[in-house]
């Protein structure tokens, strides 16, 4: 394995599509290639169905595995193409798989995308199942990219904090003083609930820039009401994901309204919900002036971006200002956790995950 070439594939929360990159970290990181490849609306749905309990899930997991792994397959292929580069060229692919269940309190996580079939198909060696050696060292298992914002966003003349807005958000709090600990977490919901809602009133993928939310007014009940969720009231370490934020639970907390709201406030809330809750969730952190730098697909909702200027009170920024373009931070993560576990080197931060110690990431598939 001499070459220092890494695929990154990420296909997370937000179910839009599959991101691909091509990276090297010798003799420094470097962002070499990009590919954004379609996800089915057939597997779409069946991913968000298998989210949730229902029949005959481990035949249907299984053709979704194998399916999965044969997309991330066409998107490694793809890239490469695009790239010019040879397979025997790559190191290895990081591959974070497509999460359908998180649950940390029974100490396990479950991706679908078969890693053998992926090695199999692209003839490139794979790194996979990342999360469950540190939910194994008694860890959330998530999230596991403030590790990467830490190698390659941290500096020592600003405190920083670099806050993921996926389908889930999360954030890595970086101190300039490197004697004080690294904390990262999932706040909540990012656009999960935003997507979700949107869809299921206006048939619509997202709200783009956040104009439909614009246009509401935050009903400040179900604000807090939403806000009550016990995952609220849990110190870090601390996980989430679509099992506990989805459709379905907002759908019952509006029921609990006598007067129907109209489905824009609905949006608008929800978007204050997210603004609100990365708020309160740096609130103990910050003390005074501090970098904002964001990241995912939330980067780019200009309400959003404007209700979290409004709470945080800080100049906001995207990771593009410190030279990484926030569509592909989290790929780069799972191509560094692929580099990081090739070299046999530790993978998560206990201070982020709660896991007994730093531990290498990931099982190996060769091709």
């Amino acid at each position: 394995m001499s070459s220092n070439r890494y695929i990154g594939l990420m296909s997370g929360t937000s179910l839009d599509s599959i991101d691909a990159v091509l990276v090297e970290f010798e003799p420094k990181f470097q962002l070499l290639c990009t590919h954004n490849h379609p996800l089915p609306e057939n597997l779409r749905q069946e991913i968000l169905a298998l989210t949730q309990p229902g029949d005959n899930e481990i035949e249907r997991w299984a053709a979704l595995d194998l399916s999965l792994a044969d997309l991330f397959a066409e998107a490694s292929l793809a890239l490469l193409a695009k790239a010019s580069v040879p397979t025997h060229k790559i190191t290895a692919i990081g591959s974070h798989g497509q999460t359908l269940r998180h649950l940390p309190q029974l100490g396990t996580s479950l991706q679908a995308g078969d890693p053998n079939r992926l090695a199999e198909q692209t003839g490139i060696a794979v790194v996979a199942d990342f999360r469950r050696r540190d939910l194994a060292a008694q860890g959330q298992g998530a999230p596991l990219v403030p590790a990467f914002h830490q190698a390659l966003f941290h500096a020592l003349n600003e405190d920083r904090v670099v806050i993921n807005i996926g389908g889930m958000a999360n954030l890595t709090w970086l101190p300039k003083d490197l004697t004080h600990t690294v904390i990262g977490f999932d706040t909540g919901p990012g656009n999960v609930l935003l997507d979700a809602w949107i869809q299921h009133q206006r048939q619509l993928k997202f709200d783009a820039n956040g104009a439909w939310a614009a246009s509401g007014q935050v009903q400040s009940r179900l604000l807090q009401q939403l806000l009550s969720h016990p995952y609220f009231q849990r110190q870090g370490p601390r996980s989430t994901g679509r099992e506990v934020f989805h459709l379905q639970a907002l759908l019952d907390e509006l029921e609990a309204f006598s007067a129907p709201i109209r489905a824009e406030d609905v949006q608008a809330t929800l978007t204050e919900f997210t603004a609100l809750s990365i708020h309160q969730a740096l609130q103990p952190l910050a003390s005074q002036a501090y970098g904002v730098y964001l990241c995912g697909g939330g980067s780019h909702n200009t309400y959003l971006k404007q209700r979290l200027n409004f709470w945080l009170q800080q100049p906001i920024q995207t990771t593009a200002a410190l030279g990484l373009d926030p569509d592909w931070v989290e790929a780069c993560a799972f191509a560094w956790l692929a580099e990081r576990r090739i070299q046999h080197l530790s993978g998560n931060l206990p201070s982020v995950t709660g896991a007994k110690g730093p531990r290498c990431l990931g099982g190996i598939y060769s091709a």
